[in-house]
């Protein structure tokens, strides 16, 4: 299983970076090719972005994109969708294909620190790419990997997901949850403990996050409710409008998505960055 784009792909605004795979020989993927989309800044620095995008979630927002890159970060997409899809050799079980998730990342990771240079690097995701982004902080402590962890919308529970087949060239919703991602929130739901800063965007309706830093979110759960912890170092954040992780044509809302999000990187990364954020 790999990182998706085929190098040969093309997508427009980004170049595509050949990483290989160096999984396990159990996984049947051992060796196999992937890539990572990359947008360069305009801007010679060595700071980087790197947008996990997994199973059906949305593409990466232009304006997000754009936002970065304007503000000195160079863009990547770790795009994961292929793993797990039909023609690809299946995982034996579900733990083993988020394994195989962690290992794509690892690669990603490594390449953008490795190879490119970059000296801070910020993960972000949403939705259910956001609850495989945290899975790794979690799994990789104290590894020093990325320096800040931005979460927006992260499909926490069942009902935020929603899964699109293509019937006919029809386009369906389907409200069935992946396996995957259902093992995948049980894991998050016993609680992570992620070392680096953590900033999770979410709607302001449907959500009981406590707002400011730290806290413990308490999530309506079947036959209750849930309280998650992240790591010691977080920022729940509601925010009025569309999802936050979804591109939104102007307006105040998604001002205020751009406006937070420079204020929050602008407090825990470097002195010289903060200056170009605000």
């Amino acid at each position: 299983m790999g990182l998706i784009t085929d190098v040969h792909d093309a997508v427009e605004g980004y170049e595509a970076v050949a990483l290989p795979l160096l999984l396990e020989e159990s996984s049947g993927a051992h060796g196999l090719d992937g890539a990572v989309l990359r947008r360069r800044s305009a801007r010679p620095t060595k700071r980087a972005v790197i947008y996990l995008h997994c199973m059906s979630d949305s593409f990466v927002p232009a304006d997000l994109a754009s936002w970065y890159t304007e503000r000195g970060f160079h863009f990547y997409v770790a795009d994961l969708r292929r793993l797990g899809e039909p023609g690809r050799p299946a995982a034996e079980n579900q733990a083993e294909e988020l394994g195989e998730y962690l290992a794509c990342l690892d690669t990603a990771v490594q390449h953008v620190r490795e190879t490119d240079g970059m000296e801070t690097v910020v993960l972000c995701a949403h939705a259910a790419g956001a609850i495989i982004a945290a899975l790794w902080c979690h799994a990789r402590p104290g590894s020093q990997a990325i320096d800040a962890l931005v979460l927006a919308s992260p499909s926490l529970r069942a009902g935020s997901w929603l899964v699109r087949t293509v019937v006919r060239r029809v386009t369906v919703p389907s409200r069935r949850t992946p396996p995957l991602l259902t093992v995948a929130r049980r894991r998050v739901r016993r609680g992570l403990d992620i070392s680096c800063p953590v900033l999770v965007l979410c709607p302001s309706v449907d959500w009981d996050a406590p707002g400011g830093t730290g806290g413990l979110l308490a999530l309506p759960v079947t036959g209750g409710r849930a309280t998650i912890r992240l790591g010691a170092h977080v920022t729940w954040l509601r925010l009025d409008g569309a999802q936050p992780g979804q591109a939104l044509p102007g307006g105040a809302a998604r001002k205020r998505v751009f406006d937070e999000l420079a204020r929050w990187l602008s407090a825990y990364l470097s002195g010289q960055i903060r200056d170009q954020l605000l």
